[in-house]
């Protein structure tokens, strides 16, 4: 079988191996995902995607609507992109994110949660014009208007974020924490207080990172917030607190702080009230009808340990 799809008077052929190829939906539209598609198909045509696991469906004018985008360009020649097991177009990108962008391809809708994710996915496909719009929006103008700007006006940022965490590193063999001494110092003036002590840390055989000076509004605290929050977003575990080095000296200290590096946690009570405050509201006997302990009474009443778990308790 043949089928013909008319559009302005234009005629498409599109070819059938087999009947098992044919497939309508309630609506009589011819679907392709079981297609194998040429360059020709019309742009209305229906099309289902694989995006990470996720499936979508569309038509192919909506994924060739921005002109020049990596996405347009993979589906200006469908033959070439990969397929799964069931024949469905698959992209191997993370399929929660395309929600937004094919929405946007649809309706010109700006997406408004997970800003930054979607924003990385709009990079990849390349899709410039969402790429503007989600510049303007709070979140990304912010990160990258505001606070990006700023420390492009800080010398060696980058460098010295690197050189922070290596030390961190570098001091973790057999500890459970990596203590790094930071300088941040916003004006030569600054700098001027600092040079002695810098130098008495340098005699101690002392490392430590300085920031600046540099030439922008923001103060050291804003620096430093900077860096704390560069530093996490790469998964570290770390705070920062005003540093109580000695080698410091007294007018200077406000300039030196200290950024604690963590790499491993136990698993604790925080805050737990007393067995005796709540040893009327506990659980008496577990599901097996077995009586508990006080200890596994405690400890079942903790929703990260269920009863199943405790069986040596009771």
């Amino acid at each position: 079988m043949t089928p013909l799809v008319e559009n302005n008077s234009s005629l498409y052929t599109i070819a059938k191996k087999s009947n098992e190829h044919e497939s309508k939906d309630s609506s009589g539209m011819w679907h392709c995902s079981r297609i194998p598609l040429c360059p020709q198909m019309p742009p209305f045509l229906v099309v289902q995607l694989n995006v990470g696991g996720i499936l979508y469906t569309t038509t192919l004018g909506t994924l060739q609507k921005v002109p020049g985008s990596k996405l347009a360009e993979m589906f200006s020649n469908p033959c070439k992109v990969c397929r799964d097991a069931e024949d469905r177009f698959f992209i191997d990108r993370p399929g929660a994110c395309f929600g937004p962008i094919l929405d946007y391809l649809r309706s010109g809708q700006v997406p408004t949660q997970r800003v930054e994710d979607v924003y990385r996915e709009a990079q990849f496909y390349d899709l410039q014009p969402l790429l503007r719009l989600l510049e303007d929006t709070p979140q990304m103008f912010g990160e990258q208007v505001a606070r990006r700007q700023f420390v492009l006006r800080v010398p060696s940022y980058n460098e010295n974020l690197e050189l922070l965490v290596r030390l961190a590193r570098a001091e973790a063999m057999a500890a459970r924490r990596s203590v790094v001494l930071v300088c941040a110092v916003h004006t030569d003036q600054d700098l001027a207080f600092c040079v002695q002590s810098l130098r008495n840390l340098e005699n101690c055989q002392r490392s430590v990172v300085k920031f600046g000076p540099w030439k922008a509004a923001p103060d050291d605290d804003d620096l430093l917030d900077c860096v704390l929050m560069d530093i996490r977003a790469q998964g570290y575990q770390v705070t920062r607190k005003p540093s109580t080095e000695k080698a410091v000296q007294a007018k200077a200290s406000s300039y030196f702080h200290t950024f604690l590096f963590t790499w491993w946690f136990c698993l604790q009570f925080w805050n737990f009230p007393s067995p005796v405050s709540i040893s009327n509201k506990l659980p008496l006997e577990s599901s097996s009808g077995a009586t508990l302990s006080t200890t596994a009474r405690l400890l079942a009443s903790a929703p990260q340990f269920p009863l199943v778990n405790l069986p040596s308790l009771l």
